[in-house]
């Protein structure tokens, strides 16, 4: 006798339900919360990060927002202001979601060795963007010979 799969079940209605709450998010609704923090963090819960693209810069400069916001999607990093683009948690949050990130961080964190091998352990692309004096370290090489 074969057993009933019932995970494709509830995948199925959790994935109904995610899309739910992702269709109820407009463009309408971001203009009009552009100064809603609260609005942004849900958003973020409910999984739907295109939503912060349309915040002002008070909330792109809000490190709780955008913390929380690059370790839904490292991607949101582009969005940030100056500041929180030289913070090295918020950095390395987004570095650790998308590695390809690193582009957008200030000059300084792409010479931080932590941000750097972050990067490269994902993607050895990204030594394109490290700064040249950290490039010659061990902890660099090390990763960049490895197979």
């Amino acid at each position: 006798m074969e057993e009933e799969n019932t995970t494709k079940d509830v995948d199925t209605e959790e994935d109904e339900g995610f899309n739910e709450r992702k269709e109820k998010y407009m463009i309408e609704d971001a203009e009009e919360n552009c100064n809603n923090k609260e609005f942004m963090i849900k958003a973020l819960d409910d999984g739907v990060t295109w939503v912060v693209a349309y915040a002002n810069d008070t909330l792109h400069a809000d490190k709780e927002l955008m913390l929380k916001g690059v370790q839904v999607d490292g991607q949101l990093l582009y969005y940030a202001s100056k500041e929180l683009r030289n913070d090295k948690a918020v950095v390395l949050s987004a570095v650790k979601n998308k590695w390809r990130i690193l582009k957008y961080a200030s000059k300084e964190l792409r010479g931080d060795i932590d941000i750097a091998i972050e990067a490269l352990k994902q993607n050895k692309e990204a030594l394109m963007y490290i700064e040249d004096n950290i490039k010659d370290r061990e902890e660099i090489k090390k990763i960049l010979n490895q197979q």
